[in-house]
C-alpha cells in the first residue's frame, strides 16, 4: 500500500509536461479570446527576450520600381591607342589638341559620356539611359593614357574603360618604357576607371603561333594556349586589381566563331570588336562594334557622331514572352541542320500590320519573312550556314506600336544542311585593316 501511495507522485510529475503542451495547443485553438483572458503567467527569459527582438524589427521597404527602360536609346563606343604630339602611326595614334576637341564636340552636341558597364545593364534591363550616348575605351595600356589622355577625361568628367593586354603591361613580355605599370592601372582603379580585358599577348586568336614561345601550335596546345589568352588575362586582372573582368576586347578584331564560343564561356559578359556601329538594345553581347579614331580617318568620328546625333527619345517597344510563342526551332534547342526552317506562330502579339513584319537573324541581320495570316505563321529558310548561338528577333506594328519577341536556338558544330550549302558561317569576321 505505501508502495502505491508513493508511486502516485511521480505518475501527476510525468503527466505535467504532456499537460502543459495540451493547454498551449487548446489555448491556440480557442483564437485571440482564449489568450486575452488567460492570466499571464512568468516566462522565461529567452521567451521574452526573442518576443521584443520580433516586435523591434522594422518590415522589409517594398521593392524598388523597375526603371523605364527606352529600347529606342541608342549608343556608340569609340576606341583610342596611343597620344602623341607627333603622329608618326596614324592608324594607331592622335594628338592630345585633336583629342580634346573631340571630347569638347560630345560635349557640344549633348552627347553624354555614360560608363560602359551602365550600357551592360541597359542591355540587362537594369537602368535606363539617355536616348543617346557614347562610351570611350582606350586600348592596350599604353601610358600616354594614364599622363595625357586620363587628365583630359578627367577635366570633362568623362568615365572610361580600358582594355589592356596582360604581356603588355610592365614588367609582361611586350611591355616597354610606353606601357603602364600594375601601379598605374591601380591608380586608375581607384579612381573609378574600369579595366577589361585585351588577351594576354595581343594576337590573332585564329592563329594557332604562341609569340611567346615562338612556335606553331598542334590542336591541343592551340586550345591550352586560346584559353590563357582569354580566361588567363581575365584571372590575371581580377587577381592583380581586385576588380571584376566582364568584357573582352578582340584584338585587331580578329575572330572566329570559336573564339567567340570560348571567350563567352568564359565568363564574359559581353565581347567587343572594331567594326563601328551604333550599339542599340538588340546588338547581340558578342559582337558589340566600336569605332577606333586614327589621326589619318577624322570622318570615323564624324561618322560615329553623326549616327547618335538625332536619335530622339521614343516609346518603349512592348515586349511579347517568348514562352507565348510556338517556335521551330524551340527555344532553348539545339539542333544539327545549319540552314533551318524558322518558324513562329505570333497570334499572341495581336491583330499585326503585316507590312510591318521584320525579323532578323544574328550573324545575319536582317531578313524577309513569309507569313501565313490564316495560321498566323511568320516563316524564313536560311540561306547561308548558321553557327553556334543564334538569336531570332520577330517585330510588327500593333495598333500603332511597335511589338518585339525573341527566341534562341543553337547549331551544334560542324552541323550539316541540306543542298549544297557554301557560305561561310555568319560568326566568321569581315578582316579588318587594324587593330
Amino acid at each position: 500500500m505505501l508502495l502505491r501511495f508513493a508511486l502516485i507522485p511521480c505518475l501527476l510529475a510525468l503527466s505535467l509536461p504532456t499537460c502543459k503542451k495540451s493547454a498551449v495547443s487548446n489555448g491556440s485553438a480557442n483564437g485571440a479570446n482564449a489568450s486575452a483572458s488567460a492570466s499571464p503567467a512568468k516566462s522565461d527569459t529567452s521567451a521574452g527576450s526573442t518576443t521584443a527582438s520580433a516586435q523591434s524589427v522594422a518590415p522589409l521597404p517594398p521593392p524598388p520600381a523597375k526603371p523605364a527602360i527606352d529600347q529606342n536609346a541608342e549608343v556608340v563606343i569609340f576606341g583610342y591607342h596611343r597620344f602623341v604630339n607627333q603622329v608618326r602611326r596614324p592608324d594607331t595614334e592622335i594628338t592630345p589638341q585633336d583629342f580634346e576637341k573631340q571630347m569638347q564636340e560630345l560635349k557640344n552636341k549633348n552627347i553624354p559620356v555614360i560608363p560602359l558597364q551602365d550600357l551592360l545593364a541597359w542591355k540587362r534591363g537594369e537602368k535606363a539611359i539617355p536616348p543617346r550616348a557614347a562610351v570611350i575605351t582606350f586600348d592596350d595600356g599604353w601610358k600616354s593614357q594614364h599622363d595625357v589622355a586620363w587628365p583630359i577625361m578627367q577635366k570633362y568628367g568623362y568615365p572610361l574603360t580600358l582594355f589592356i593586354y596582360t604581356e603588355g603591361i610592365r614588367p609582361g613580355h611586350f611591355s616597354g618604357g610606353e606601357s603602364m605599370t600594375w601601379e598605374m592601372l591601380a591608380e586608375m582603379r581607384d579612381a573609378g576607371v574600369d579595366i577589361q580585358a585585351h588577351s594576354a599577348t595581343h594576337q590573332d586568336l585564329r592563329r594557332p603561333y604562341d609569340k611567346v614561345a615562338k612556335k606553331k601550335l598542334n590542336p591541343q596546345e592551340y586550345e591550352q594556349w586560346l584559353n590563357n589568352e582569354l580566361i588567363g588575362s581575365k584571372q590575371m586582372i581580377e587577381q592583380k586589381l581586385g576588380v571584376k573582368c566582364n568584357c573582352f576586347a578582340v584584338p585587331y578584331g580578329f575572330y572566329n566563331g570559336h573564339v567567340k564560343e570560348v571567350a563567352m564561356k568564359a565568363g564574359y559578359e559581353a565581347m567587343f570588336t572594331v567594326y563601328g556601329q551604333p550599339i542599340t538594345y538588340r546588338t547581340p553581347n558578342d559582337s558589340l562594334g566600336r569605332y577606333l579614331i586614327e589621326a589619318n580617318k577624322p570622318k570615323v568620328f564624324e561618322d560615329a557622331v553623326a549616327a547618335v546625333a538625332n536619335v530622339a527619345a521614343g516609346p518603349a517597344v512592348a515586349e511579347v514572352s517568348n514562352s507565348t510563342l510556338s517556335t521551330s526551332p524551340a527555344n532553348g534547342e539545339t539542333i544539327r541542320n545549319a540552314m533551318p526552317l524558322i518558324r513562329a506562330n505570333i497570334s499572341s502579339f495581336g491583330q499585326i500590320d503585316p507590312n510591318s513584319l521584320q525579323m532578323r537573324i544574328s550573324g545575319v541581320g536582317l531578313v524577309k519573312p513569309s507569313y501565313d495570316p490564316k495560321t498566323e505563321t511568320v516563316s524564313y529558310q536560311a540561306t547561308q550556314k548558321l553557327s553556334g548561338p543564334v538569336t531570332v528577333i520577330i517585330g510588327a506594328t500593333v495598333g500603332g506600336k511597335k511589338t518585339e519577341s525573341t527566341f534562341s536556338f543553337k547549331v551544334e558544330d560542324g552541323g550539316g544542311a541540306p543542298g549544297p550549302a557554301t557560305s561561310a558561317p555568319p560568326s566568321a569576321s569581315p578582316a579588318p585593316t587594324k587593330k
